[in-house]
């Protein structure tokens, strides 16, 4: 049950301290406006009035980082989820319209690619710095948020919408990318053809041999969750967006064995699944994920008991990787 609102405790309506915070805000009082949001959102959360509380924080995180006030505005934001939790907001449309709206709001700046002299070097450092920080604080809010989502909503995983939040923001602001912590959050979302999408980008930009591994790892990731329609939907469209952009699909080994495995799973054939995984050995343990990834999927496709005492163990390193 929610909260309902009530009037403990000589506290005015929110929206006045709303009006005069971003004033402050405006102002440039940063850091004074900062301490302000904590301490006023903490007293109507300690009058139980979470209704206002969560307007003050959202209102304070979405302003501060409009002003580019990054760490200012995460740490509201992460005050805002936390407030979610006390108050026990169940996860609805409307709330994660709130949380989206908090993260439309994280700055996306490009890094400077042309370098010509000593500035360059240090306005680059400084450029990558800031990403880092960006990326660091922005995935912690969402992860507050997908945490909420998953307690006080029917996702065990957490919100796919946010799952999908986080892969993106991820991919277009990571100064290093990583594209199986990126996957992870993809496969956990509900947008294959958004995560389509990015690895054809990515398809575009990564070192040679990169390519034919990160399409085999999103469809890997999918299958080892049971999820066989996405995983055709996302090989389906991958080849649909490399033939509209004219690029090359990277022909190899392992995506021969991925197209042969999709079709495989399609149907009671065991034994052709365990002859697929010794002909193309070579090519799976290109990374070393792959077999573990693979054991799941026998075990969701075909109810093998894995032999692995370390049963599990994928599911820990996608814990981690989160």
């Amino acid at each position: 049950m929610l909260r309902q609102r009530s009037r403990k405790g000589p506290l005015p309506p929110a929206q006045e301290h709303i009006d005069k915070l971003e004033k402050t805000v405006n102002d440039g009082d940063y850091y004074g406006a900062q301490q302000m949001y904590k301490s006023i959102s903490a007293r109507y959360a300690s009058a139980e009035r979470y209704y206002e509380a969560l307007d003050i924080l959202e209102s304070g995180a979405c302003i501060q980082l409009e002003k580019g006030q990054v760490t200012c505005g995460a740490e509201l934001a992460i005050l805002f989820v936390e407030t979610l939790v006390k108050g026990k907001f169940p996860y609805d449309d409307d709330t994660l319209d709130r949380v989206r709206k908090i993260y439309k709001n994280f700055p996306q700046i490009s890094v400077p690619q042309q370098l010509e002299d000593d500035d360059d070097m240090q306005k680059l450092s400084e450029a990558l710095g800031a990403a880092k920080t960006r990326v660091e604080v922005c995935s912690s809010f969402l992860k507050a948020a997908m945490k909420w989502s998953a307690e006080f909503g029917s996702h065990r995983q957490g919100s796919p919408e946010i799952h999908d939040m986080l892969a993106e923001y991820l991919y277009s602001e990571s100064p290093e990318l990583d594209m199986s912590r990126i996957s992870l959050h993809f496969v956990r979302g509900n947008n294959p053809e958004k995560f389509a999408s990015t690895l054809v980008n990515f398809m575009g930009k990564c070192y040679p041999g990169e390519d034919d591994l990160a399409i085999a790892r999103a469809v890997l990731m999918y299958l080892s969750l049971g999820n066989l329609r996405d995983a055709n939907y996302l090989m389906d469209e991958v080849k649909k967006q490399v033939e509209s952009k004219e690029l090359d699909y990277p022909e190899s080994d392992l995506t021969e064995f991925i197209d042969y495995l999709l079709l495989t799973l399609q149907r009671d054939a065991l034994p052709l699944f365990n002859m697929l995984r010794q002909s193309y050995k070579s090519s799976i343990d290109r990374e070393s994920a792959f077999n573990e990834l693979l054991d799941e999927i026998a075990e969701k496709f075909y109810g093998v008991r894995r032999r692995n005492p370390m049963q599990g163990m994928f599911g820990d390193f996608f814990k981690l990787m989160a």
